[in-house]
């Protein structure tokens, strides 16, 4: 495991302020956004931190074009330099751009192992990335929506960390402006000097496209608001910390691998008569639910759950799922949680595969009924996550996260660091492009090992 001292390895070289570069080559960026029903339900929640590692043997000239590409991205994205307030005359916080508004860049130089630091699957001290992502400027009146931090290993390589407001965007949504940021670097680096990009990147951001007719914004609003007296409009976000002893984790499930699950689970429902012939099981066991599933099993064997009934939330993009469907840039929040729930002694049993999937099935069927069914409890519900014992997943195998090159190759990993306080699972796609997945958490070291343990064994006996 890491040196718990590798933090104090870290200087902090630069605190300094970009803004978007003058004269926007897109008219359609606006300058404020209305927050929707999806972004509102978020409004307290931790900043998602995330961290990207570059492997490059000459560190001498990135900052400079990391900065300028920087202030070229943002000329398509402002909203991400401008603020959230919490006017006394609006019923809901808004999210403004002011012109001379711009995002924190920290610059830092680290001494620490960037090889133990960077590597997919070594245990780390749950501190060893905190000095590594900067932190948001949240008031109770006010909070930054982005901020950012490069640190330098010298002759080694660099790091990105990014802290993101989640009340103004998903991971969908973030992981599409660092691709952007990343796509601009990338041909300033090549000298063609565009700012441009290509469709796929260009954030749409028309908020009439999320229909509200049950005014659930304005309920969640007014829920925050009352959490702790009456007119509470603080923007504070939640802060949470992982137990003591805790350390990170990253494990690889492979395509191969996810295939002999995928063909495990479906042998043991034929012989359960579980499988209607319909093949809708089949299309239902993506790679997600089985990662998930296989995940859920091994971590309610390791920290031996006592409870009767053991829960699972995860997240599912809407864009492709309101009707009428938005485009996929769509800029925000579109996200929607599914919660499954299993026996918990079926999920230490034989079958304890088989009963967690079917249990993640019965959850996504549940979206036929319409993705804002239930919608009314979301608020309350995340009050509940946050101080119950409910496991979530954070991210996405889709993301893309290893698609993001600024010039000097995919990244050579990238983390998911806030899971330490809000003790979600993280899932993303890997470096290697052969349609597995790494999956992310924090546990106290005893269960760590034990999870570990497991989970190997569990796949090596497929």
């Amino acid at each position: 495991m890491a040196n718990s001292n590798s933090n104090s390895l870290v200087k902090v070289v630069e605190v300094c302020r970009v803004a978007p570069n003058p004269g926007s080559p897109d008219s359609a960026t606006p300058d404020s956004l209305p927050l929707t029903l999806f972004d509102l339900r978020w409004l307290r929640f931790a900043p998602v931190q995330r961290l990207y590692f570059y492997e490059i043997s000459s560190t001498d000239s990135i900052l400079p074009k990391l900065k300028a590409s920087l202030s070229l991205t943002l000329q398509h994205f402002l909203p991400l330099a401008g603020n959230l307030t919490w006017p006394q005359d609006s019923l809901k916080p808004i999210l403004c751009y002011a012109k001379g508004d711009s995002v924190s860049l920290t610059v830092a130089e680290s001494a620490a192992n960037f090889d133990h630091l960077s590597s997919k699957y070594d245990l780390l001290g749950v501190q060893d990335y905190h000095h590594l992502v900067p932190q948001l400027e949240v008031s109770h009146e006010q909070s930054a929506v982005m901020a950012l931090q490069i640190t330098v290993f010298p002759n080694q390589g660099f790091s990105i960390g990014t802290s993101m407001h989640h009340a103004v965007l998903d991971g969908k949504t973030s992981t599409s402006f660092l691709k952007s940021w990343a796509h601009i670097c990338k041909h300033e680096e090549l000298g063609s000097s565009s700012s441009l990009l290509p469709d796929e990147l260009k954030p749409f951001y028309d908020r009439m496209v999320i229909q509200d007719l049950a005014e659930l914004g304005a309920l969640y609003s007014n829920q925050y608001q009352n959490m702790k007296g009456p007119n509470n409009r603080s923007l504070k976000v939640w802060n949470f910390q992982a137990p003591p002893e805790s350390i990170r984790g990253t494990f690889k499930v492979c395509h191969a691998k996810i295939q002999k699950l995928r063909q495990y689970v479906m042998t043991r429902m034929v012989k359960k008569k579980q499988h209607d012939d319909s093949e809708s099981s089949v299309l239902r066991l993506s790679t997600f639910s089985l990662a998930c599933a296989y995940t859920w099993v091994c971590l309610v064997k390791a920290q031996e759950a006592k409870e009767d009934k053991t829960r699972l939330i995860f997240p599912v993009d809407c864009r492709s799922r309101l009707d009428p469907p938005i485009p996929a840039t769509y800029f925000g929040n579109c996200i929607a949680g599914r919660l499954a729930i299993a026996e918990t002694k079926g999920l230490l049993g034989e079958d304890g595969l088989v009963v967690a999937v079917s249990a993640i099935i019965e959850a996504i069927k549940s979206l036929d009924d319409g993705v804002l069914n239930g919608a009314e409890n979301w608020v309350s519900r995340l009050c509940t996550v946050l101080s119950d014992r409910v496991i979530s997943i954070a991210g996405s195998n889709r993301f893309g996260v290893y698609e993001t090159d600024f010039g000097c190759g995919i990244p050579k990993k990238v983390d998911l660091v806030s899971i330490d306080r809000t003790g979600a699972i993280s899932l993303s796609d890997t470096n290697d492009g052969d349609g597995g997945l790494d999956i992310g958490l924090v546990l106290q070291k005893h269960y760590m090992e034990v999870f570990a343990s497991l989970f190997a064994k569990g796949l090596e006996n497929l």
